[in-house]
């Protein structure tokens, strides 16, 4: 039975509509064409996620999201998503959206990249906005 959780790292985390987040995310990989095991989204601070990204990555700054997939290639999907809370609020703030938005761009985010997406050239960032936006506005659809 494949679930998705949402954790706390070392900060509180609380989203409304969890149960409904977490179907729409089942939606999304399965329309992606993959397949789901189990995904662990973990909510921390900035200083937390700084230390994975430095501890694992190699990286020296700070990220909203980094996604640890642990599955063998061609088999469901199972991960870690780890996403900094403090990131996410900086960045609806900068960039004029609601915090709710930016949270739920940053959640679908990390499912899109589990399904093979990308965001490390100029196309590959501009397919995962486009693929982003698309699940946003249809999230949005499912909410009205």
């Amino acid at each position: 039975m494949a679930k998705i959780n949402f954790r706390s790292g070392d900060r509180a985390f609380a989203f409304p509509n969890k149960t409904i987040i977490k179907a729409f995310i089942e939606k999304l990989i399965k329309k992606e064409g993959s397949v789901l095991s189990d995904i662990n989204y973990i909510f921390c601070s900035d200083q937390f996620l700084l230390q994975m990204n430095r501890d694992f990555l190699q990286h020296d700054y700070y990220t909203d999201i980094i996604t640890f997939g642990l599955s063998e290639k061609n088999q469901p999907i199972e991960a870690e998503i780890y996403i900094s809370i403090d990131r996410v609020k900086d960045n609806a703030l900068s960039l004029g959206v609601a915090y709710k938005e930016e949270m739920l761009r940053v959640i679908f985010h990390g499912a899109l990249h589990l399904c093979g997406y990308k965001d490390k050239t100029k196309s590959e960032i501009s397919a995962m906005r486009a693929k982003e936006d698309q699940y946003l506005q249809l999230f949005a659809k499912t909410q009205k």
